[in-house]
């Protein structure tokens, strides 16, 4: 099965987590982090889960899954040891048009969740469409000792300099931006700082002006 990737806009987005285990958490700390409105139903959860509940941060309703519970659902996820479960939540999310992901459970799923590096507004995605989770987690580590603290930086600079681009009215050629973004402004940020290496990156952009 091919899949296709895409970044979602997850704020205000009601996000139901079936299961309430560690796998559970680690996603729900990402939903949150994403903006998402996130509900919980498992009839036991981690301390984690049940600080967040507390603080009224995420919903929590402390039972198993029965069906109907997807109503009125943006996102749908399941982790729970039980297939059984899994195959419920699935089918129930097929019939309402609601996409799902299912932890370890590639059958059931219409999505899957890719391991991720994030470097600030920087983020990479690794994925084997389900087959290795553990072949992305590997790459995923190659990935976070090449893409260093720097590169946080460099995609706030290059952020900056395009949104000054637009508004000045200026056009950049691709090949610019190519050599703008490259070793060269990367380690000035290390060495000189932030505004040494936007002053860089405008002269390799050939918009010196913008600078001023």
């Amino acid at each position: 099965m091919g899949y296709f990737p895409v970044l979602l806009d997850l704020t205000g987005r009601r996000c139901l987590m079936v299961g309430g285990g560690p796998v559970a958490e680690r996603r729900i700390t990402g939903l949150l982090a994403a903006g998402a409105q996130v509900t919980v139903i498992s009839p036991r959860v981690t301390q984690t889960l049940a600080e967040l509940a507390a603080e009224g941060r995420i919903g929590l309703e402390a039972r198993n899954y029965s069906e109907g519970d997807l109503t009125g659902v943006d996102l749908a996820f399941v982790a729970t040891a039980a297939r059984e479960v899994n195959a419920a939540v699935a089918r129930e999310a097929r019939e309402r048009g609601v996409w799902v992901n299912a932890a370890d459970d590639p059958a059931h799923c219409t999505f899957t969740l890719p391991a991720l590096v994030r470097r600030g507004d920087l983020t990479v995605a690794v994925a084997t469409g389900g087959t290795s989770p553990a072949l992305a987690r590997a790459v995923r580590e190659e990935l976070e000792a090449y893409l260093t603290a720097e590169y946080a930086t460099l995609a706030a600079i290059a952020g900056e300099v395009r949104r000054e681009l637009r508004a000045a009215g200026r056009i950049v050629a691709a090949d610019a931006w190519g050599r703008s973004l490259g070793p060269e402004v990367r380690r000035l940020i290390v060495e000189r700082g932030r505004d040494a290496a936007k002053r860089r990156m405008l002269e390799l952009l050939g918009v010196e002006a913008c600078a001023r």
